[in-house]
């Protein structure tokens, strides 16, 4: 079963959409994880956790990357998840 990773983010975040594009080419690299993005504008308390963090990535339940797409750092992790 593919890793669940959520990334937290907001519209007009441009930190998020580099995570988010990040993100998609490593599903597009054949990476497996299912990929969830919540919108930290629709919950308040999101909203005050996460606003001076985001992007925040969580995976598997755990945040694993904030601020920016640690590429290397996720992709070995999902590796090894995966093994």
């Amino acid at each position: 079963m593919p890793s669940r990773l959520v990334l937290y983010g907001r519209p007009d975040c441009h930190l998020c959409d580099q995570a988010r594009a990040g993100l998609r080419k490593l599903l597009a690299d054949g990476l497996a994880f299912e990929l969830e993005e919540v919108n930290i504008e629709s919950d308040d308390s999101l909203h005050s956790r996460f606003l001076e963090r985001i992007p925040v990535i969580e995976l598997d339940g755990e945040i694993v990357s904030e601020l920016w797409l640690d590429v290397d750092g996720l992709r070995a992790r999902i590796d090894t998840l995966s093994a």
